[in-house]
């Protein structure tokens, strides 16, 4: 793909999974990558799999690091990293303020650093990993849930307000991928994601189908659209449908 070939290109969350399966197809087509994790082995094996640079650590700190990795500027960014905390309002505080941090302010700092730069050349590209979880809602999983939503309304702000200046924004929002993520996710994501999951090379290509056709929103799953429909259309029918997930969920685990 020749818009992404010699661009310099920043994966967070890239030691597996939908990081990794990124970082892997854009070297594939020719980007100088950057692979970032906050397991420093899992970034060096997946940087030396591929040929690229690894920068281990907070992702909410590597722009700086990946610009002087690359000896240069950041083209494309992909804030990928992300945290599935469960629960309800019962979760800590600190489950709350862990998913706020990785899955929404990581990306906001992210942007602080690059959108000026990108605005002075009048070009960029700013990934969002977020989820359908960010379009919908997950159960058993209000930290996720919300934090996704909000990550998705801050790609859908970067977009409205940049794209008429050369910044593109995307946001990835699959159910479930066949991830460590996934298995953790128990018996709401065996009832909920584990049916219709995908490997995270589908993302990928999702991914570079939407750039490819200059898309917003990537959806892996292409009946998540349909449900977005439903839940702006006939919100209480769509409640009504997810409580009777709930429902099932508390029966398979017992508590109904």
């Amino acid at each position: 793909m020749e818009a992404v070939r010699d661009k310099a290109v920043v994966v967070t969350g890239a030691g597996g999974g939908i990081g990794a399966a990124l970082a892997r197809r854009f070297a594939a087509e020719g980007a100088r990558v950057v692979v970032n994790d906050l397991d420093e082995a899992k970034a060096r094996k997946t940087a030396e799999e591929i040929g690229a640079l690894a920068v281990p650590g907070d992702a909410s700190a590597v722009v700086p690091l990946a610009r002087e990795a690359l000896g240069g500027a950041v083209d494309i960014f992909c804030a990928n990293a992300g945290v599935g905390t469960g629960g309800g309002p019962e979760a800590p505080d600190e489950d709350w303020a862990l998913a706020w941090d990785v899955n929404v302010m990581a990306h906001v700092r992210a942007a602080r650093e690059l959108v000026p730069e990108w605005l002075a050349r009048g070009s960029g590209r700013f990934i969002s990993t977020v989820s359908a979880a960010g379009l919908l809602t997950m159960v058993a999983a209000a930290p996720y849930s919300v934090t996704k939503h909000g990550a998705y309304a801050f790609a859908e702000w970067l977009s409205l307000t940049y794209r008429h200046r050369g910044i593109d924004v995307h946001a990835i929002c699959p159910q479930g991928v066949r991830t460590d993520m996934l298995a953790a996710t128990g018996t709401a994501g065996d009832l909920v994601l584990t049916p219709t999951a995908v490997e995270p090379e589908d993302v990928a290509e999702a991914l570079f189908t939407a750039m490819a056709e200059g898309r917003f929103l990537v959806l892996p799953h292409p009946e998540v659209a349909d449900y977005y429909t439903a839940r702006a259309a006939e919100p209480d029918r769509w409640l009504g449908g997810m409580n009777h997930l709930q429902r099932k969920l508390e029966q398979a685990e017992g508590r109904a």
